[in-house]
């Protein structure tokens, strides 16, 4: 079994996320790309990536933090109770 890994960045609010992708397939598929974009992101930032275009690094820094904005927004809209 694959162990769910949490981003530091929503590990306060993991119990509002794991309720909000339970509820909502949308919330829980931009998270999904979310976890996916930041694992990328690490691992090109953490590897030689003097192969890989800047622009294209960029890009997906960019995509994660659009999806890290649509995250915080939902949780915003969602308080916890």
């Amino acid at each position: 079994m694959i162990t769910k890994r949490t981003y530091r960045k929503f590990n306060p609010q993991q119990k509002k996320i794991e309720e909000l992708e339970k509820n909502s397939p949308r919330f829980k598929r931009v998270y999904s790309e979310y976890e996916l974009m930041a694992d990328q992101l690490w691992n090109l930032e953490n590897t030689d990536t003097s192969n890989i275009p800047d622009d294209f690094i960029e890009a997906i820094k960019l995509q994660t933090e659009y999806l890290e904005e649509e995250i915080d927004d939902w949780l915003l809209e969602n308080p916890s109770k």
